[in-house]
């Protein structure tokens, strides 16, 4: 760590910290504590802080002390985390119902966030500086297993409009004194990601953060034309906010020679887990308590697939207590090499939505259609669309290396998997534009993978 990195991630980071009243600092030396705690020591942890917070919000939360009283619940009675279950499940529904009945009595100075989500519809939620001093803790800590800190040179290549729109005088000097610039990820196209790779070869960055499939493009930009991205010495490509396939990892690790470092969570669920260098994806595990759930909502046992449940232990004045994420995971109960004894998710499958559903009911990860089309030569884009079990619709952008007669192939493929009887039509496009966020999705499906009896 050079000296000017060392200013800002011990002086001036931490000043920048102390006048948003936020406790980062101090929160993120005592996570780099308790990443080696014995586990029986963690679990003290998180069940006094869920006492806490349940107790919290019995009392001050409107939405909770209704519900609390409704079901005779008392908080004090808590004996172990596993006791969350006895409590109902927290979804974008019921958030967009009571939005205002979620807020405690003792919140001052809340932030509006909203995530846009794939139904299009938005969730309108708010967060306190408890629950962003925890966060940002949580995501230092993980950046610091790396070898590289707050201060060193960061492309960052986003597409949330939060960050887009707060490009004023104070953020372009923050971002300046922090040597992090941001690239914007809604476009794009050849012109765009040529200046992108300018720009990241001028400032040759320490590390990079942002969405894979971003980089990923700007990786196969780079290959396709010759530029090297392996003599910067960037040490690490953090990506987020999107399902991390191989093949993209293999493309970004191999232009620019270095490490992928996967992340896991959202604006809503709070910094859920990253990934160590011994490649262990680590739970937050003083913060956030995960459960993995069936169809059903019964808690499944570490190996088995469900979707993802958190309860963010940070998060006082506007709880998620037992929050479906929609995503897809597996819980691993091995410890990583790393010695942290921080828990490990096995793997992060998706969300709901990235499962299609077959004409017979069977549900499949998209990587079985992806496969399909992704390794076809002169396929530059591609998406796919389940539309219902009746259709399925995939979308390509092709180069002269594309052979027409490969359409064929790509519809009696899919019809392999989903059904012979099911229309697969194959639209062969221009562009496939990046969702409102800025990410791109290979697979969007409109069919409840839940009804099919899954996760």
């Amino acid at each position: 760590m050079n000296l000017y990195t060392r200013l800002v991630s011990g002086l001036i980071f931490p000043w920048q910290e102390r006048l948003k009243r936020h406790d980062s600092p101090r929160l993120r030396r005592q996570m780099e504590a308790s990443q080696y705690w014995p586990p029986e020591r963690l679990e003290t942890l998180r069940l006094e802080r869920l006492r806490a917070l349940l107790s919290h919000s019995g009392r001050h939360v409107p939405y909770y002390r209704e519900l609390f009283s409704r079901l005779g619940f008392d908080p004090s009675g808590v004996a172990a985390t596993a006791d969350l279950r006895h409590l109902p499940f927290l979804d974008k529904t019921t958030i967009r119902a009571h939005t205002d009945a979620l807020k405690s009595e003792q919140a001052r100075d809340l932030a509006r966030f909203n995530t846009g989500g794939s139904s299009g519809e938005p969730l309108i939620f708010f967060i306190g500086g408890e629950r962003v001093s925890h966060d940002v803790a949580a995501k230092w800590r993980a950046t610091r297993w790396w070898g590289v800190d707050i201060g060193d040179p960061e492309i960052v290549l986003w597409g949330s409009p939060i960050e887009l729109t707060s490009q004023d005088r104070v953020r372009q000097l923050r971002d300046a004194l922090m040597r992090t610039k941001l690239l914007p990820a809604f476009e794009m196209s050849p012109e765009k990601v040529a200046g992108f790779i300018a720009e990241i070869r001028a400032m040759r960055p320490k590390m990079l953060f942002g969405y894979p499939s971003a980089f990923a493009h700007i990786a196969r930009h780079a290959e396709e034309h010759g530029i090297r991205l392996d003599d910067l010495g960037i040490k690490v490509a953090f990506v987020t906010s999107e399902r991390l396939y191989p093949h993209q990892r293999e493309l970004i690790e191999r232009m620019f020679a270095c490490p992928v470092a996967n992340g896991y969570g959202g604006r809503d669920a709070g910094f859920i887990a990253h990934q160590c260098p011994a490649g262990g994806m680590h739970l937050t595990h003083e913060d956030i308590i995960v459960e993995i759930v069936d169809a059903a909502g019964r808690v499944l046992p570490p190996g088995e697939s469900g979707e993802i449940v958190v309860t963010h232990l940070a998060t006082r004045d506007f709880p998620f207590i037992r929050y479906r994420t929609g995503d897809v995971g597996v819980l691993d109960d091995s410890p990583c090499t790393c010695g942290r004894t921080l828990p490990l998710l096995k793997e992060i499958e998706g969300r709901s939505t990235d499962f299609l559903v077959a004409r017979d009911g069977t549900v499949m990860h998209g990587l079985s259609l992806i496969y399909i089309v992704r390794d076809l030569p002169g396929v530059r884009q591609f998406k796919i669309i389940q539309e219902s079990l009746d259709q399925t619709r995939i979308q390509l952008v092709t180069d002269a290396a594309f052979d027409p007669a490969c359409l064929a192939g790509i519809e009696a493929g899919a019809k392999a998997r989903l059904g012979v009887d099911v229309r697969v039509p194959v639209d062969l496009v221009e562009t496939i534009p990046p969702e409102k966020s800025g990410k791109y999705r290979y697979v969007v499906s409109r069919v409840d993978p839940n009804e099919a009896g899954h996760p």
